[in-house]
């Protein structure tokens, strides 16, 4: 009964935080010479994803952990500048920000998504 209660939005979760983290190492890169951006093609990764071949493995009876980085070697690309820098760098704060902001909304989106679900389970477990 419980196997896809929250659909789309535990997988489109797990790979928001793991895309906050890339985007936060590219930001945090800006002015390292030579270094390259690097972003997950998001929705390639979420189709060829489904429910049996998530990437994570239980270490514990109480704690749930991801494998690893969660993504297969192929799925980390990297981004193409649209004005390249003089030292190789290929951080473009403007994208990556913009980017940043957008997959955080979209992340808060499948959170409050899985809240809902929980709270619409929880009233129909205790009918109140």
């Amino acid at each position: 009964m419980f196997d896809n209660i929250f659909g789309i939005h535990e997988q489109a979760l797990l790979l928001h935080g793991q895309r906050l983290g890339i985007l936060a190492t590219n930001i945090s890169n800006a002015d390292t010479p030579n270094y390259k951006a690097r972003d997950i093609d998001f929705s390639a990764v979420l189709a060829n994803t489904d429910e049996n071949t998530l990437p994570m493995r239980i270490t514990q009876a109480a704690h749930i952990t991801l494998s690893g980085d969660g993504l297969a070697p192929g799925e980390l690309k990297y981004r193409n500048p649209y004005q390249a820098s003089l030292d190789g760098n290929t951080v473009e704060m403007p994208v990556e920000q913009a980017a940043f902001s957008e997959n955080n909304v979209r992340y808060q989106a499948s959170l409050m998504f899985i809240n809902q679900k929980i709270a619409q389970t929880q009233l129909a477990i205790t009918g109140q």
